[in-house]
């Protein structure tokens, strides 16, 4: 369990040790949970001079984006032998 980050692990995604960015990507796969982040990234973005913690709402886009990148990282590397995308 990791302490409640707002930003990086808010307590209230999180039921038991599951978290609902995990849950997410399991029932969207990889190209759905790609277009989700890349998604949640511009709404942070187009909020941040519209609520009272912009600075919160950047970096949210960033972890965001920071995750797209990681998946398109994932989905452009070779699968390993035996494994599917």
């Amino acid at each position: 369990m990791w302490p409640d980050d707002p930003v990086n692990h808010p307590a209230h995604y999180t039921a038991g040790s599951v978290e609902c960015i995990a849950a997410i990507r399991a029932a969207l796969g990889d190209k759905g949970f790609l277009a989700y982040c890349r998604g949640n990234a511009i709404k942070y973005l187009w909020r941040v001079d519209r609520k009272w913690d912009g600075e919160q709402d950047l970096r949210k886009a960033a972890w965001y984006a920071e995750r797209a990148a990681e998946v398109l990282k994932e989905l452009r590397t070779p699968a390993k032998v035996g494994e599917g995308r």
